[in-house]
């Protein structure tokens, strides 16, 4: 049980009278800035608003433009997976989404904070209503300003704001009240240099994948793909066609009965693929141990310094992956991800802006972590590298392959036995090599990134670390 002393001023202040609002970490770091030299949020920015709601109209990727929610700002690539409203009754230029502006959640992922970069101006994207837009003076403010509210001072400070019982939230006024310290003009602009360096990095590392992905298809001779060539969960329309069709008995229907697992427009993919392509299925491609997981443990939360850090599919896609400490009893630390391994997201639901079945690539920052059971991890034997096939699997084709496997109705997984039999194209060796390279340079750039911007929120904590002793 958490106990501690207040003064009645502090009550009258606050205008709260809930024990637990008083002993939160936000509420000491809050009485500890005011003794300091500090500006005000507000003070570092020209305008901090919501767009508001407005007429939106769901549509596909072809006919509209992406809708970004908390959850995506927060994403290492925002676009991927994101919701998209129709370009022709979109209007609200409001809420357009500028380069230097900083996000963080309204509703619910209160504490979630991301910059706009110049990666986002290929993409003339709209932010949703529940997202808080901060404009600053200069692009030096808005680095400063994320670095800030990314630390584990500024998201205290924040969620001591929120407000509401079921859903809590914060709004644009309290936001703007928030204490921001002055820590020299020397520490200042090292933190606006690292964090500078790390969004260009990232914008780089996804220009990168964006250009495997391009020269994948591109050595393959594969179209492109639309929503007509395969399953689409998204937003319902009168327009879309009821997908009916017939099979012959076979030794699939073994495996699985479900209708998406033999969908004609599964079935027409994967003979382009193979008609196509010099291809291999999926398992022979893996090491000796196929298809694996870490396994099922005990996840009890602790803080202590003896715990591990458990990475589970809810941040593994995001820009900070933070993870959960939990106690490291009956908890098996020989199966730690290596670097190079695939990890498909198995477990969730079907909507298209949904992480399940999505591949993630383990890079140095994921090296010797743990990761959940519901991961399906995978090696790959010297005839593929890795790089390679994560960029096939991450591919439209890919992933669509992947999703057709899934059994299950609210929580689904993928069926192994399909998965295995996945096709693989595969290229000249030295292209393959190529693509790999770019692959594994990209998800480098990005490990950079993180340790450049740990450096940067680094300063900001421990110079308030300082200040408490």
């Amino acid at each position: 049980m958490n106990s501690g002393a207040i003064k009645l001023s502090d009550i009258s202040s606050s205008m709260r009278f809930d024990g637990g609002f008083h002993l939160l970490k936000g509420n000491v770091f809050y009485r500890l800035i005011k003794t300091k030299k500090h500006k005000n949020l507000l003070d570092y920015s020209k305008d901090i608003f919501t767009a508001g709601r407005s007429k939106r109209i769901h549509t596909t990727k072809k006919f509209g433009i992406p809708y970004l929610s908390n959850s995506d700002i927060a994403s290492q690539n925002p676009f991927l997976g994101c919701k998209y409203v129709s370009s022709k009754f979109s209007s609200d230029t409001k809420s357009l989404l500028q380069r230097g502006m900083v996000l963080t959640g309204r509703v619910g992922a209160i504490g979630h904070t991301s910059i706009v970069t110049k990666f986002y101006e290929e993409f003339r994207s709209l932010g949703s209503d529940n997202v808080i837009r901060i404009v600053t003076k200069d692009m030096s403010d808005s680095y400063f300003l994320y670095a800030f509210m990314s630390s584990s001072v500024g998201k205290a400070l924040i969620e001591r704001l929120a407000s509401g019982g079921v859903q809590p939230y914060i709004n644009e006024e309290m936001l703007g009240s928030i204490p921001v310290p002055e820590f020299g003009e020397q520490k200042k602009n090292e933190i606006i240099n690292l964090i500078s360096e790390a969004c260009n990095l990232r914008d780089e590392a996804n220009n990168l994948l964006k250009k495997s992905e391009e020269q994948l298809l591109q050595e393959l001779n594969f179209k492109d793909l639309s929503e007509d060539d395969y399953e689409h969960f998204g937003t319902s329309s009168f327009k879309r066609k009821l997908s009916c069709f017939t099979i012959k008995n076979n030794s699939s229907l073994i495996v699985s009965l479900n209708a998406f697992n033999h969908s004609e427009k599964l079935r027409k993919m994967t003979s382009y693929v193979k008609k196509n392509s010099n291809w291999v299925p999926l398992i022979n491609l893996l090491s000796e141990e196929g298809f694996f997981s870490t396994g099922a443990f005990p996840r009890l939360e602790i803080d202590s310094l003896k715990s591990i850090k458990l990475i589970n599919q809810s941040d593994i896609f995001n820009i900070k992956i933070e993870g959960k400490n939990i106690s490291r009893r009956n908890v098996r630390t020989d199966n730690l991800v290596q670097y190079g391994e695939i990890l498909i997201a198995g477990v969730g639901t079907l909507g298209e802006n949904e992480t399940f079945c999505r591949t993630i690539f383990a890079n140095e920052e994921l090296e010797g972590q743990l990761v959940s059971g519901e991961f399906i991890r995978m090696k790959t034997n010297p005839k593929c590298p890795s790089g390679y096939l994560f960029a096939w699997l991450s591919c439209e084709y890919g992933f669509r392959m992947i999703r057709g496997t899934h059994s299950g109705t609210k929580l689904c997984r993928p069926i192994h036995q399909l998965l295995a039999e996945i096709p693989v194209p595969i290229i000249d060796s030295k292209k393959m090599q190529t693509i790999h390279r770019t692959i594994c340079s990209a998800h480098s750039l990005r490990q950079e990134a993180y340790v450049k911007e740990s450096k940067a929120i680094s300063i900001i904590e421990n110079q308030v670390s300082a200040w408490q002793k």
